[in-house]
């Protein structure tokens, strides 16, 4: 057990805003789930243009690090470098909505050496556009999401149909979804259509990123699974 356990710091990548409802959920979502865990949580909010030369120590000394939503960010290579960060140093992470865009962004450039793969909505010009247009945006909608068995999510959840909420315009380029196949980061959650909602990295302790937002359950009042599970894994 971390020495630390029962007091986490977590870091939260993204460019706060009061426009922007999830980064108004985030706080009482992980209050939610710190008292469902027992254990207090101390959250730090870092902008993306801070991390846009490298974390330089920056994001040392936190045992959880949530790439949040609110895309396009201010720096691109903040969020980028904070994600690739948790994924060689295996700190838990959770990437959600814009978040787990820039999951798959960063694992296709820095694990696959695909340098060119960006994001159409800050570059609508990309030659690997990995991040697309949705066929139907999710704005402001519930949909569910058929879990793979034996997944991370599917074990958190415990069952493999979930309905969670999305407010969301982009997801991963169903032409480019063959990059993943033979690697460590899966696609382990699907909408109706096939489509990517979960993918979870195999080689680490925690690294998890859905296409919605399961923070907004704090809304409600109700602490959620894959947060909980998040500060669980933090405090390992």
């Amino acid at each position: 057990m971390n020495p630390s356990a029962s007091n986490l710091r977590i870091a939260l990548v993204g460019d706060r805003s009061p426009d922007v409802k999830a980064h108004a959920a985030i706080p009482k979502a992980l209050a939610l789930a710190a008292a469902s865990t027992h254990c207090t949580v101390a959250e730090t909010w870092l902008t993306t243009t801070t991390l846009a030369d490298g974390v330089d120590g920056q994001l040392q000394g936190f045992h959880g690090i949530w790439c949040v939503p609110g895309s396009p960010y201010a720096s691109m290579d903040g969020a980028l470098n904070a994600i690739r960060c948790a994924r060689e140093n295996k700190v838990p992470f959770l990437g959600t909505c814009g978040g787990s865009q820039h999951a798959l962004i960063e694992f296709v450039r820095n694990v696959l050496g695909k340098t060119e793969a960006d994001h159409a909505e800050s570059n609508p010009d990309a030659k690997l556009p990995l991040i697309a247009p949705l066929p139907c945006a999710l704005r402001e909608v519930e949909t569910k999401i058929q879990l793979q068995p034996g997944s991370r999510a599917d074990a958190i959840y415990g069952r493999s149909e979930i309905s969670e909420p999305f407010n969301c315009g982009f997801g991963l380029n169903p032409e480019h979804e063959q990059l993943f196949r033979n690697t460590n980061l899966k696609i382990t959650g699907t909408g109706d259509d096939g489509s990517a909602r979960v993918v979870e990295l195999n080689d680490h302790p925690f690294f998890i990123a859905t296409l919605f937002q399961p923070e907004r359950s704090a809304f409600n009042g109700v602490s959620h699974p894959l947060v909980a599970a998040f500060l669980k894994a933090a405090a390992a």
